[in-house]
């Protein structure tokens, strides 16, 4: 791996995380052309459904594209989908070259892309910056091999493990600039999820306020399995584009059910045991939906629920530096607890951000079968 190889690599990279919470169910993919140590074309993935980033790159490297290198972070798609193969375009343009970060975990591409360049005579180097690129697309990686969608945790607390006093207040723990952190990343995944408990004590809009605009709203996503979600909640917000999902069971009140959907609220039924709503059932709903991402901003009961499950993948924990005390004021985690501290969740590869006053921790959860 060349020192030239990965300073391209790593401006494809950049161009890939341009089109971060806006190419879902697709990955983001950056391509950079290069001949004579010359950049001659750009590309990123915008949206699904739009030329990929390959064809941007080589549209504007044009004649230059002939014996060029070409630097992509995710191995180009080899089948018809949405639009055509890259490789194709590749092999038309005359690359004599391609440097990949990583081969796609997608089975209908998965190393068919890489043996139809070489077939045709193009060099094929792989695994340049592969865990950038892996950590770029952790969300694709996970939907597109398990169709599940990829669960962040988030919760904000006090010094002293507390999300709200004795008395349910809980706005705000943390600062402005912690909170306009977690606009965006509502920005950054496809859906929001809280329980109804939220919902009623705080009725939040679940929208990505930014302060420079243009955010993306997320999917909202309410866990309420006997429908008490109130038709004029907030997050019932016809004036946003994104749509509000009320994840309930079968023994929610079919008059109240009504009511929600004729105020515009999809109703998702799933299957619910004594603690509620399951996640995992929820979850493969949603996978089907092609939602491949959620932002849990649950309390205690709703954490719970998904970390007792092993669901999360990935936390951002953010830690006030304020003391609230009281015995009976809750926690960040519900649900039944573990008995020994060698059952306990573990977090990896933690990064440390500090926010105003707040620190944020943001890390990995370790599965049982790591």
């Amino acid at each position: 791996m060349s020192a030239g190889d990965q300073y391209y690599m790593q401006m494809a990279l950049a161009l890939a995380a341009g089109a971060a919470g806006r190419t879902s169910p697709n990955p983001m993919v950056g391509a950079v052309a290069v001949k004579n140590d010359r950049v001659v074309g750009r590309g990123y993935h915008a949206r699904a459904g739009t030329p990929h980033a390959e064809v941007h790159a080589l549209n504007e490297a044009g004649e230059c594209a002939e014996g060029a290198i070409l630097y992509v972070t995710l191995e180009p798609c080899c089948h018809h989908g949405r639009t055509g193969p890259c490789t194709d375009a590749i092999i038309k343009a005359g690359i004599s070259r391609v440097v990949l970060a990583m081969t796609d975990p997608n089975p209908l591409v998965a190393g068919k892309g890489v043996q139809k360049l070489k077939d045709a005579g193009v060099q094929v180097e792989c695994g340049v910056l592969e865990e950038d690129a892996r950590r770029l697309n952790e969300v694709f990686i996970k939907y597109i091999t398990t169709r599940l969608p990829y669960v962040v945790l988030k919760t904000a607390m006090s010094l002293d493990g507390k999300i709200a006093t004795v008395k349910g207040e809980s706005q705000w723990i943390t600062g402005a600039k912690a909170r306009e952190y977690v606009h965006r990343l509502r920005d950054r995944y496809d859906a929001i999820l809280v329980g109804v408990g939220t919902v009623l004590a705080d009725d939040p809009s679940l929208t990505a306020r930014l302060p420079d605009g243009g955010g993306k709203d997320p999917i909202r996503i309410i866990l309420d399995s006997k429908a008490r979600t109130p038709i004029n909640a907030r997050v019932i917000n016809r004036s946003s584009a994104a749509p509000t999902i009320i994840a309930t069971t079968s023994g929610a009140p079919p008059e109240k059910v009504r009511l929600l959907k004729e105020a515009g609220v999809q109703i998702l039924e799933v299957s619910g045991g004594e603690g509620g709503i399951e996640p995992a059932a929820l979850l493969r709903e949603m996978g089907r939906r092609e939602i491949t991402s959620v932002l849990v901003e649950g309390g205690a009961r709703v954490n719970g629920s998904f970390i007792t499950a092993g669901l999360a993948d990935k936390v951002y924990w953010f830690i006030a530096p304020k003391l609230i005390g009281g015995s009976s004021a809750p926690g960040p985690v519900g649900g039944p607890g573990i008995i020994a501290l060698r059952e306990a969740l573990s977090i990896r590869d933690i990064k440390l951000r500090r926010y105003g006053e707040d620190i944020c921790i943001e890390g990995y959860t370790v599965k049982r079968s790591d």
